[in-house]
């Protein structure tokens, strides 16, 4: 029975303990509310918000071009070319607006829809956010012949709104440095931002992006500009892969639900790759429009076959997985006021949106496969092969299940599993070799690290279709392992595990294992790294030894740094010095493996994210796909950055 509190303990929760957040104070105080995290995450997702803003400008149709700059102190500057902050003093706050909307949650032009039809911002909570979250921020504006200055500090107003005389043009500077005493991480990743940048700009066909980066001696700037939009979006996207048909797909449609804009091509390649977008807001669960999408696909497609007798009668119909198997995909609609479900904003609930896209993609696709014979017998021909795949992978599932029924035991039997059944304290590791996994197996805390060892390089399913992925015995063996099923069948909450970690030799064999088993993950199981379940293990690359002091090395600078130190300089001559490079983790030992790599109190892991899937995609297509070409290109570019390599 719990303890009644004390009179003298009840009377200590009074109504002055009740804390009251003014201002910005609140974002301060709990930044990771207002931008999910203050890791490198959060920090890149302050330029996101304010480059937005000017997005909405461009929606509008009143801005062309966006200038970003990373300044060599990590502070960020975005330009536009729009109408400019409003300067004017707001009826009933008697500030200028500018003020309101640098240092006000939930105050911003989007909630009025004369001067915004549609934005991403729909909060107005975002550029007052970087503000709150900023050591300083600075904002010009140029507007009816006038520039305009005001400075703010960590969301505080230095001084009045300034009038800084007559300046030509119109459009809106901020420039942000964020604030250290909040973000973990505050050097800015350039891919990061060109990945989100160029996103941005084929989703606003024609608007100018660019990004510049005076860190580097030699400063790097790129531009982004798409004629082409969504069309030049999806042969980006589909990269190296065969196209089935040119040009691709597209076309646009204005509902009174929603203003719809679609482009696709079909390739030669097994996976699907589809991307939708509610007011340039990449909505990565989907939701109605993608619902839409999905059934006019399969409808559509299954109509002209029948119409045109493409089907047998053996064939039946042909399902959504089917007509989606080699489709890249680009769906961006433009809703007035887009209901999200969550605070991520990735998941649109408008149920009038779904029937908007399903009636356009109908009515423009039937036209497009009726005035493109050879293209639209290509798509069918390829959804055949893979609903005959499809049924042979079913019969390949069902004689799994069946053989284990019989054998009376489900888990593959190279499976070294862990005693505790609770998946969040629960892990695997995905361990190249036999020799490795008998280190791993002895190494281990058997209570919650499970081990299964794989044989060498798994099947390359960015080339095989699921009937052939599912034939492979050491993915077999993953899948059933692992336990949420793939693809369809996937369910993240049969997941045996709480953390999949692959874990490979530090060399060139090791890397292309890791890279083949990444590929089998994004292919085929993507919620789990979209979940945060998939790591990498981190092995030395050396053990530095002087008498009985062990040390060990995850780099070479760092095998460097620990020499000096154990030599008092005098490098790798010294008397007394053992330096052991590690080929592989069957060279350590089970209490070496577990002290460097496998002990959660010392080791080191790399979790797996998706900054941006479409990134993802392109690389997985370009290193693991049929075309030769991308993969030399891509050596060519990058071989001058490898170290360590092994011949």
């Amino acid at each position: 029975m719990a303890e009644t509190p004390s009179p003298s303990s009840q009377s200590q929760y009074t109504s002055g303990q009740i804390q009251v957040l003014k201002g910005l104070e609140a974002v301060r105080k709990r930044p990771g509310m207002y931008i999910g995290s203050t890791s490198t995450r959060g920090l890149h997702h302050l330029v996101y918000e304010v480059v937005d803003n000017s997005i909405d400008e461009a929606m509008a149709g009143y801005c062309t071009r966006v200038d970003v700059t990373i300044h060599q102190d990590d502070s960020i500057t975005v330009v536009d070319d729009g109408r400019g902050i409003p300067v004017d003093i707001h009826p009933t706050e008697k500030v200028p607006g500018v003020e309101l909307a640098m240092t006000t949650l939930h105050a911003g032009g989007k909630f009025d829809k004369s001067n915004y039809k549609v934005s991403g911002g729909l909060h107005g909570v975002g550029v007052s956010v970087v503000n709150a979250l900023s050591d300083w921020l600075e904002v010009e504006i140029r507007r009816d012949g006038r520039l305009w200055h005001q400075r703010f500090h960590r969301g505080i107003k230095q001084k009045e709104l300034e009038d800084r005389g007559p300046a030509e043009g119109k459009g809106t500077r901020v420039s942000f440095k964020p604030d250290a005493e909040i973000f973990t991480e505050t050097v800015y990743n350039l891919d990061t931002l060109m990945s989100r940048l160029r996103e941005m700009a084929f989703l606003n066909r024609g608007l100018q992006i660019s990004i510049r980066d005076e860190r580097p001696k030699e400063p790097v700037e790129e531009v982004f500009q798409y004629e082409g939009g969504l069309a030049e979006y999806v042969v980006y996207l589909r990269g190296a892969r065969q196209p089935l048909h040119e040009p691709p797909f597209y076309f646009e449609a204005e509902k009174p639900e929603a203003e719809i804009e679609l482009a696709m091509q079909y390739d030669a390649g097994f996976s699907e790759n589809t991307h939708t977008f509610v007011n340039n807001i990449n909505t990565h669960e989907g939701g109605s429009h993608l619902t839409g999408l999905k059934a006019a696909l399969t409808r559509t497609i299954n109509d002209y076959a029948k119409k045109n007798n493409l089907l047998k009668k053996a064939d039946h119909s042909l399902s959504g997985d089917d007509v989606r198997e080699g489709l890249t995909c680009v769906l961006s609609v433009r809703v007035m006021e887009p209901q999200f479900e969550g605070q991520t904003k990735t998941k649109l609930g408008n149920s009038e949106v779904r029937g908007a896209v399903e009636a356009a993609v109908n009515e423009h696709l039937a036209i497009w496969l009726d005035e493109n014979p050879k293209a639209a017998k290509a798509v069918i021909e390829k959804s055949l092969q893979a609903a005959r795949a499809r049924e042979a992978a079913r019969k390949a599932r069902d004689l799994a299940r069946k053989k284990n029924a019989l054998e009376g035991g489900v888990l593959p039997g190279k499976l070294a599993d862990c005693s505790l059944n609770d998946s969040s304290m629960t892990e695997i590791f995905i361990v190249e070799g036999d020799s490795a996994g008998g280190s791993a197996k002895q190494g281990r805390d058997r209570s919650f690290q499970a081990i299964l060892p794989i044989k060498g390089k798994i099947l390359n399913v960015e080339r095989a279709r699921i009937d052939r992925v599912l034939g492979n015995e050491e993915v077999r063996a993953m899948i059933t392992a692992i336990g949420t099923g793939i693809r369809d069948d996937f369910d993240l909450d049969a997941a045996r595990y709480g953390k999949i970690i692959i874990m490979t030799d530090a060399d060139v064999d090791g890397a292309h294992i890791r890279t083949l088993l990444l590929t089998f993950f994004f292919r085929q199981m993507r919620e789990l790294i979209e979940a945060g379940y998939v790591y990498i293990a981190q092995p030395p690359l050396y053990r530095v030894g002087k008498g009985k002091q062990e040390y060990y090395a995850y780099s070479e600078d760092q095998r460097r740094e620990i020499v000096k130190r154990v030599t008092n300089g005098k490098g790798d001559e010294a008397r007394g010095l053992n330096i052991q490079r590690y080929k592989g983790l069957g060279e350590m030992n089970p209490d070496q493996l577990w002290a460097t790599t496998m002990d959660p109190a010392s080791r080191t892991l790399m979790q797996v994210t998706m900054e941006s899937a479409a990134e993802a995609d392109s690389i997985f297509s370009r290193l693991m796909g049929d075309d030769v070409e991308p993969r030399r290109q891509f050596i060519e570019k990058n071989a001058r950055y490898v170290r360590n390599l092994d011949i």
